[in-house]
């Protein structure tokens, strides 16, 4: 009998039909056809999808959790085919959603997990040893020449922001192509990197890194991954749903060398759980960290969806290092210390554009986010 992997989906059915209809959906995530036209006996035994169990939805009247065994021999050892097994054909049909997923040993330690994790930002950040929180901003808006992301980059690294990526809608265009941009925003985060290498008091010693957005095809991510070793970034930023996971799992986590962040667009209610989507996959396909939009944002994530990435992101998964959450969207710094009193100090805080809003005040208040965050769940001397 071949290994198989537990799929849990949501099916928004009637009472009396939940049973035919978990059938159709097994046999939609597996062969694809109808059963009597299978002559293959190995394949009707061992590759066809199993309704492993049905019950009502706790969270959801008139929905019913179906559980489906499926075959691990039809994922093979390909990322992509993983996404495909799990919600392919039966992300068409609008009364299902996938919420959680169990792999057996043996598949979850052939995907790869982050390089970094946890600990890795922190050396990377000059933060070995500590057990802090880590600060993160973003470049933008779009259309800004190089020179200008340049001094905004200057301007949080001067103040002590840890990560400093580029606004994910910042990719290849004309305003600043990336051959040109990483190495003026690169060389001016080095810049204050060496005026805080002789600074006294909190920032003696820190070290600010540069995410830069990667995008594009194959050919194109090579040719930027190039660029950013040549210049020494020190993380990069990629999009799991728009580059595609194949890429990500096998250019960008096998090549970066670096710190992996992952934005979150195309990945939202996607009818896949956040927390399983945005916590626990990409973590398995790669991520060191994982951006997603927090409550009380732009967005509308629930509270205990939000949570639960977190958790998802961090919880003891096989030998895989933990990522870190990084909660988004529209935060501003007065949100500080309620994030890190939800979240704890293995998280990593994400405010742009409450920053860039402060004019003239913006390297004060990136310095105001940047200390409340080092400081924090530091223990104060009686």
């Amino acid at each position: 009998m071949s290994t198989r992997l537990s799929a849990r989906y949501r099916v928004r059915c009637p009472d009396g039909s939940i049973d035919a209809r978990a059938q159709s959906l097994a046999i939609e995530q597996s062969i694809e056809m109808p059963l009597d036209a299978v002559r293959d006996a190995r394949v009707r035994g061992e590759v066809v999808g199993r309704v492993q169990s049905i019950e009502p939805s706790r969270d959801a009247p008139g929905h019913f959790d179906v559980v489906l065994a499926l075959a691990a021999e039809t994922v093979g050892d390909e990322p992509g085919q993983l996404m495909n097994m799990l919600f392919g054909n039966c992300s068409l049909q609008p009364d299902v959603e996938l919420v959680d997923v169990q792999l057996p040993p043996p598949m979850l330690e052939s995907l790869p997990g982050p390089r970094f994790g946890i600990d890795g930002w922190r050396v990377a950040v000059g933060a070995a040893g500590t057990q802090r929180p880590l600060s993160c901003t973003a470049l933008k808006p779009q259309g800004l020449a190089p020179d200008a992301l340049g001094e905004l980059a200057y301007a949080f690294a001067r103040a002590g922001i840890d990560v400093i990526k580029d606004d994910h809608g910042i990719a290849d265009q004309v305003a600043a192509p990336f051959a040109q941009r990483v190495p003026v925003v690169q060389a001016a985060v080095e810049r204050a990197n060496r005026e805080k290498a002789g600074a006294d008091g909190a920032l003696a010693g820190h070290r600010s890194v540069y995410a830069p957005s990667l995008s594009g095809g194959p050919r194109r991510l090579g040719a930027q991954l190039r660029v950013a070793r040549d210049e020494g970034v020190g993380a990069l930023l990629a999009c799991p749903m728009i580059v595609g996971v194949p890429t990500f799992v096998e250019l960008l986590r096998a090549e970066a060398g670096v710190p992996l962040l992952a934005h979150p667009a195309l990945a939202g209610h996607a009818r896949i759980a956040a927390p399983l989507l945005l916590g626990r996959l990409f973590r398995l396909f790669g991520a060191d960290a994982t951006i997603f939009p927090n409550w009380g944002g732009r967005f509308s994530h629930p509270r205990d969806d939000c949570l639960a990435i977190a958790d998802a992101a961090r919880a003891p998964l096989g030998a895989h290092r933990p990522a870190l959450p990084v909660p988004a969207g529209g935060m501003s710094v007065e949100r500080v210390d309620e994030m890190l009193d939800d979240y704890g100090a293995d998280t990593m805080l994400l405010i742009g554009g409450n920053l860039l809003a402060a004019g003239s005040e913006m390297p004060a208040r990136a310095a105001e986010f940047a200390a409340r965050v080092a400081r924090a769940f530091v223990p104060h001397e009686p």
